[in-house]
């Protein structure tokens, strides 16, 4: 199969969303339970750094975006990394392809350190971040509710080798 990376683009939101949903209704991907709207996904993420993979179809299988974590003028070079991938398409190693595009990406727009919160129980995604060099921080326990439950998140981070 041929596969297309490209930026992602206005006209990708729906499949875009679609897919975050398929992450929402898994169980495990995040703490989001309801689908935002494209403006308030894209008041969330940065414009930069946002990427696409496309099938031979030219659709949208699997997609990347970082998003701020603190507003603070020290911490502009972090940001979360959120990667979903169809189901169909998960499994492929195409995640790799897509999280390295955009690391490069990430350090050319000045991004020192991406980090991620993972759940405990998303055992693909624990492997998949550690195999792109992602290393465990640690276990924040009870961070927060989904559907009424208590959920731990594995934090794991990296660092740019190329920003000091």
């Amino acid at each position: 199969m041929n596969y297309e990376l490209r930026e992602m683009l206005p006209i990708d939101e729906e499949q875009v969303l679609k897919i975050f949903k398929e992450g929402i209704d898994s169980g495990i991907a995040t703490f989001e339970t309801e689908v935002p709207t494209s403006e308030a996904w894209n008041m969330e993420y940065f414009n930069e750094c946002r990427w696409v993979l496309e099938n031979e179809n030219s659709e949208v299988v699997g997609w990347c975006a970082l998003r701020a974590i603190s507003k603070r003028e020290a911490l502009k070079g972090v940001a979360e990394v959120c990667i979903y991938f169809t189901k169909t398409y998960q499994g492929k190693g195409l995640g790799s392809v897509l999280l390295k595009k955009m690391i490069l990406d990430s350090e050319n727009h000045g991004f020192w350190t991406l980090q991620v919160g993972v759940f405990p129980e998303n055992e693909i995604s624990i492997k998949f971040h550690q195999k792109n060099g992602f290393r465990i921080v640690g276990t924040r326990k009870r961070i927060g509710k989904l559907n009424g439950e208590w959920k731990d998140l594995i934090l794991f981070e990296k660092r740019s080798p190329s920003i000091i």
